[in-house]
């Protein structure tokens, strides 16, 4: 069957996609697109002070990722994976996940011969969990008994799951909730902050927690509807002023990873008609082209997978900008100089 996204297919050699991330973090090399000149040039994260504008306002994501893949054993002893959308969790006596094989409707299942959850629905390919402890105790379960949920695509790591579930995670991490981490922030450091405020760079954050809505595969209805999964995020009042005054006063408004971006273009309207309370309310967006930014003057993210929703948002932002560029053609650009893609890869930024 032919991918409703199959323009955004690309050939991509195995040795280049990063099952590690660099060391430190803001060694990770850096291609900086410049759609007003037309120049695509190297840098590093080190050096990203030397590339965004003085005065510019970066909009990180401070989700935190749970280790919400679990093994389980089922009443016969074998073993199942199961991974939770924490990010969909209510906090109530049921969760929804995946299983990595076929499960049914009243299985069980244990860990350290426990009984922790039962499949009550089934709809499809995902299933709803009824959690068979204290459902308070849920995260603390998750972060003794779970695994760093990183994508499958990344291959045999040297790092053991203390060390997973550290750099799979931003240095500034804050809200428990997501099931893959917000990758375009996990090059900065402290050091890479400090020149940023250097140059008079302010950071402001909204919370976006990320499930099937970023990485799950794009279906017929996805494109047809224009519509993703939903997932919740949330801004601040200290953000949405921060965006409103940088908008005002026509400095540069750059997201920090399309969960970033898809935030805060959801709450374009509120953000900037005015509104001047917090806002907490869930997204379904699926940005593709064409598409007005109402928000975003800049882009910084990492190298997608091909013919994903994350690619259609990538290549929309570069349409607007006017880029002579499409995503492809970045893409091969970043393929020629050997560039690590994904989860763990390099990244780009777009201006």
């Amino acid at each position: 069957m032919v991918s409703p996204l199959a323009e955004y297919y690309y050939e991509l050699p195995d040795e280049l996609i990063a099952n590690e991330p660099a060391n430190p973090r803001d060694s990770a090399r850096l291609l900086v697109c410049n759609s007003t000149s037309g120049e695509i040039c190297e840098s590093t994260f080190k050096n990203l002070a030397d590339v965004i504008p003085r005065g510019a306002l970066l909009v990180m994501n401070e989700t935190k990722v749970v280790p919400a893949r679990i093994i389980v054993s089922k009443e016969t002893g074998g073993k199942v994976e199961l991974l939770f959308f924490i990010n969909e969790w209510n906090g109530g006596m049921t969760i929804h996940g995946l299983s990595d094989r076929k499960i049914v409707k009243g299985q069980t299942f244990f860990v350290g011969g426990v009984h922790v959850f039962t499949v009550v629905l089934q709809n499809e390919g995902t299933f709803e969990f009824k959690i068979e402890f204290s459902p308070s105790e849920l995260i603390s379960f998750f972060h003794k008994h779970g695994i760093t949920p990183i994508p499958k695509y990344i291959g045999e790591t040297k790092m053991d799951e203390t060390m997973l579930r550290e750099r799979y995670q931003t240095v500034f991490a804050k809200e428990p909730g997501s099931i893959a981490a917000p990758t375009a922030s996990l090059h900065f450091t402290d050091r890479v902050f400090t020149s940023l405020a250097s140059k008079s760079v302010d950071v402001a954050f909204v919370t976006l927690h990320v499930g099937l809505g970023t990485f799950a595969p794009v279906t017929e209805e996805n494109v047809r509807e224009g519509k993703l999964h939903t997932e919740p995020f949330s801004i601040s009042t200290e953000t949405i002023l921060k965006i409103r005054q940088a908008k005002k006063e026509g400095r540069m408004v750059i997201p920090v990873g399309t969960t970033a971006l898809r935030a805060v273009e959801s709450a374009s309207a509120d953000i900037l008609g005015g509104v001047e309370n917090s806002l907490s309310r869930t997204t379904n967006i699926f940005i593709k082209k064409p598409y007005a930014f109402k928000i975003a003057d800049g882009l910084i993210t990492n190298f997608h997978v091909p013919e994903s929703s994350l690619m259609c948002l990538v290549d929309a932002f570069l349409s607007y900008k006017r880029a002579r560029w499409g995503i492809l053609d970045v893409y091969a650009k970043a393929i020629e100089k050997k560039f690590r893609f994904y989860s763990f890869g390099d990244g780009m930024i777009i201006l």
